[in-house]
């Protein structure tokens, strides 16, 4: 098992799900975290409920939709944290769930430019240092729904149908080096991401999981935290893992 201690971890979506349980897991390794999101309110009050006094945390308001802040961002990283050692492309959405010609064009937007253009910008100013330095690791986080498309989930499935693509074209790109490619694709995980789906209406959200004991964040996380920490020789391309109560993205035991 690799030590993460006093790695540089940068973890996009960090301030909530997902992404902040990968920020718990690694500030209990001893890494050192990057954590960016759009709401910094919400990576400030993370670093205190994670109680790691010893462990050193750089936060970055950010819009990974945006590419010209991305830049910046990773450009003008202090010299202490430029040296990028994992990259865990979290920050992703889904907006709407309708009939492909009846979808709202800002959503498939919004989803575009986060979940694909969002992981490419990050990608392509983080992997040059890692190739430079001869060392690295590139996580990205997928969805069953890029392997599985469902009813009414059209552009969303078709943006994590795109990840898995480019993590795959990644890793033969970068055949050769050490850097090692990772893609973990979740089903139903209980977070954020059916009130953000639905636009904030919580009670819409809340019958996704009812009936249904889901994946959590910390599931997600220590997946990820297991494909970082084997052996250098090794590389976990893809990982799917779904609760139990789900057998495919439309396949799912309800417990009345």
């Amino acid at each position: 098992m690799l030590s993460v201690e006093n790695q540089i971890v940068l973890i996009t979506g960090a301030s909530s799900g997902i992404g902040a349980a990968c920020a718990k897991v690694f500030a209990n390794a001893g890494a050192k975290l990057i954590l960016a999101a759009r709401r910094l309110e919400r990576l400030q009050e993370l670093v205190q409920t994670l109680h790691t006094s010893s462990v050193q945390f750089h936060l970055l308001q950010l819009d990974v939709s945006d590419r010209s802040a991305v830049e910046s961002a990773i450009s003008t990283l202090p010299p202490a944290w430029s040296e990028i050692d994992i990259l865990i492309n979290n920050a992703g959405l889904s907006r709407g769930l309708d009939k492909l010609h009846e979808g709202d064009i800002q959503d498939w937007e919004e989803m575009i430019d986060t979940n694909i253009k969002g992981l490419l910008y990050l990608t392509r100013y983080v992997v040059p240092g890692m190739v430079k330095r001869d060392r690295g690791h590139v996580v990205n986080i997928g969805s069953i729904a890029g392997h599985q498309i469902y009813p009414r989930g059209n552009v969303y499935c078709g943006t994590k149908a795109a990840v898995r693509a480019i993590s795959e074209g990644l890793k033969q790109d970068l055949l050769g080096t050490p850097i090692r490619v990772s893609s973990v694709d979740p089903g139903m995980v209980e977070t954020e991401f059916s009130e953000v789906r639905f636009h904030g209406d919580s009670d819409r959200a809340k019958k996704v999981y009812q009936g249904v004991t889901p994946l959590t964040p910390d599931d997600v996380a220590d997946v990820i935290f297991f494909c970082v920490t084997r052996p250098s020789h090794v590389n976990i391309n893809e990982v799917v893992l779904m609760p139990v109560d789900q057998a495919s993205t439309t396949l799912v035991n309800r417990r009345t």
